[in-house]
């Protein structure tokens, strides 16, 4: 028998303030394997100094006592009175989450292009440790002070600066709280790695790491760019010599790109091998990629696929794709974005949209005229891609070959993908023919089919399933997708199965909504398999379309908006950005059909910008799910709805239009 809880009132909720949130759940801020993220925050900021052309000097020690400090040459962080807070500054940065200097990319700000992004960094990295001391120069005084766990434990009065002292800079010194970390060992590759490719990110500005029990010291400066860095740590010989360039954005950029921001990109093709890929953003490493990443491999497919189409290379029958280029491609990428969104604190992924369009829009004429100045390279480079894409049809077709002949006779509804291969496919369920003609118009031929459905779907809790198929849109769901209904303790037969994903496509409206709860009781009751496996998916098309004014250093710009949350986040930045009230202009999208195909790809099909939600049982199991779906779906529960209306409806938010 489950613990009976005792007691649930007013004084049971629990406000955490502060740092207390970083501690409860130092998980949600931070990496709890090492401390190499609390320290590389700290070193970020130093980078962030020197990425605004104010510092050429970052130093780290390792200290014999376990501890770690971060010196620069930067500006140093402000210690006067915060004019709305009434303390120091510095005092601010380090134990206050949400707070910095980095907010603010547009005219007049601190810092114009900037890996700090939400000012909880350093906050974060104090929240998690025994000890933190800063020391800062600025404007001829020093000012210091300590913590311990996050508390203000010393603060000294400024003092004026001797000869001896420095002239501007930030030190901070951490001593990592063990008890947070898996191992209070900072991993040496991973150390070294990071602090050499600041290095080579900026040119110019010297890194250095000492080892205080050794007295080892090392250093990194690089003058040069990215090519060296790529060709001293490639796996492999490239087929062809290295494709490099840089390309920034000016005042007055053709394509309302914020000047200054562009990209650095260094590519290498190899035959066999492994690959080596490499991407940051403002001098963050982006390990899990992102936009800036899909925006070079679009340029790049693009260039070579337009190569090989001038020059006729292109074997009958053989359909190009773009991992066919990527899968051979090693690379170092790096990217100014004005204002990056990224996925989590730690920013291991760049979510923006736009950085793809800004780095496929600069890498590919570049590649293009590269490519036309070295032909001979580029046949190389065309042959390795096309025997790539034969492989992969190769191996497709054998997967085809073993599902066997019998093929059920497609819905007529159905505009369906050229490709066979279940990693790459997915069909798009979509609301009606007005959405599915721009869905057919910007979806990806290749791996892409689209269903329009007529209305609304059966309701299909309580029919039975050998007369599923009297309903039409039903019957085409089944045959399109290739797997006959089935029950929650069946096994099914899944070698006819036609598309790794299927996605329900619907308005972001409530009529919307209310298919997608359809469509999911349908797939929940008669095809339960297929969630199980994770082949079902939701597509979350935006409501709401911004039509931003230029505001300091970011130029026009389209924003999308999910709902009215995020409208109501997106409007209360461009404040923050500058914009004055009602100088955007806000459109609601009264359905899909209203998007057009190029609006409709940018926000919902790009795999690489959309987002798309698999559906899963969550914290239910499948008997408390089926409890759940019969009062919501059950024709004799109405009792039951009513209740819980009365209970909840006070929660609901009404849209009307």
């Amino acid at each position: 028998m489950p613990t009976r809880i005792s007691k649930y009132a007013e004084a049971s909720i629990r406000v955490l303030k502060g740092l207390e949130p970083v501690k409860q759940r130092p998980g949600m801020y931070t990496r709890t394997e090492t401390p190499l993220h609390v320290i590389q925050e700290v070193i970020d900021n130093a980078a962030d100094e020197a990425l605004a052309g104010f510092g050429q000097r970052i130093a780290l020690t390792l200290h014999a006592d376990g501890s770690v400090s971060v010196e620069d040459d930067g500006r140093g962080i402000p210690f006067g009175l915060h004019p709305e807070e009434g303390v120091p500054v510095v005092e601010i940065v380090f134990t206050r989450l949400h707070a910095g200097g980095k907010f603010d990319k547009g005219g007049g700000g601190a810092y114009s292009f900037s890996g700090g992004l939400h000012g909880v960094g350093v906050s974060v990295t104090n929240a998690l440790a025994k000890r933190l001391q800063v020391t800062v120069w600025r404007e001829g005084q020093v000012a210091a002070m300590a913590f311990s766990g996050g508390d203000m434990v010393e603060g000294q009065a400024l003092r004026k600066a001797t000869t001896s002292d420095r002239k501007q800079g930030t030190t901070v010194r951490v001593w990592p709280d063990p008890k947070y970390f898996d191992s209070a060992e900072l991993p040496r590759a991973e150390l070294l790695h990071l602090l050499r490719s600041k290095a080579v990110l900026m040119p110019g500005v010297s890194v250095t790491l000492t080892h205080e029990k050794s007295g080892e010291v090392q250093t990194w400066l690089y003058q040069g760019g990215l090519r060296d860095y790529l060709m001293q740590s490639l796996p492999a010989d490239p087929l062809i010599p290295l494709f490099e360039g840089a390309h920034y954005a000016e005042e007055g950029d053709s394509e309302n790109n914020a000047e200054g921001e562009g990209a650095a990109w260094c590519v290498a093709f190899t035959e066999d091998g492994a690959t080596l890929r490499e991407s940051y953003v403002n001098l963050i490493p982006t390990v899990a990629g992102g936009t800036h990443e899909a925006g070079l491999k679009d340029g790049l497919f693009a260039a070579i696929k337009g190569f090989i189409e001038v020059h006729a290379l292109q074997p009958k029958g053989v359909k190009l794709m773009p991992d066919d280029v990527f899968s051979r491609a090693s690379f170092v990428l790096s990217a100014k974005v004005l204002d990056p969104q990224f996925q989590g604190q730690t920013k291991e992924r760049l979510n923006s949209r736009d950085a793809l369009r800004l780095v496929s829009g600069y890498t590919r004429p570049a590649l293009e005229l590269w490519l036309n100045q070295h032909v001979e390279h580029g046949r190389k480079l065309a042959e390795l891609v096309i025997k790539q894409a034969q492989t992969r049809q190769r191996a497709s077709q054998k997967v085809e070959k073993r599902r066997g002949s019998g093929v059920a006779v497609l819905p007529g509804k159905l505009t369906d993908c050229e490709s066979r291969d279940l990693a790459l496919n997915e069909v798009f369920l979509v609301e009606g023919d007005s959405a599915g003609g721009s869905a057919k118009m910007g979806r990806n031929k290749e791996t892409q089919a689209v269903l329009p459905l007529r209305g609304k779907v059966l309701n299909a809790w309580e029919v039975e399933r050998d007369r599923l198929f009297a309903n039409n849109e039903i019957h085409d769901i089944a045959v399109a997708v290739g797997v006959d209904p089935h029950g929650a303790n069946d096994a099914p037969d899944f070698s006819g199965l036609r598309y790794g994903k299927v996605c329900i496509l619907s308005d972001a409206d409530v009529d919307g909504s209310h298919i997608q709860v359809l469509l999911l009781t349908l797939f929940f009751r008669h095809f339960p398999k297929l969630i199980e496996r994770g082949h079902i998916y939701v597509a979350k098309p935006p409501l709401f379309r911004i039509d931003a004014p230029a505001r300091g250093k970011k130029p026009v710009a389209k924003i999308y908006a999910l709902d009215q949350g995020e409208l109501d986040a997106a409007l209360d930045k461009l404040r923050k950005e500058g914009a004055r009230d009602n100088a955007w202009t806000i459109s609601r999208f009264k359905g899909l059909g209203e998007m057009s195909a190029e609006q409709l790809w940018d926000t919902t099909l790009n795999p690489d910008t959309r987002r798309l939600l698999p559906v899963a049982y969550g914290q239910l199991d499948h008997a408390g799910t089926v409890d759940a779906l019969t009062k919501l779906m059950g024709k004799g529960e109405a009792a039951a709805r009513r209740e819980l209306m009365e209970l909840r409806g006070d929660a609901v938010e009404v849209d009307i239009y």
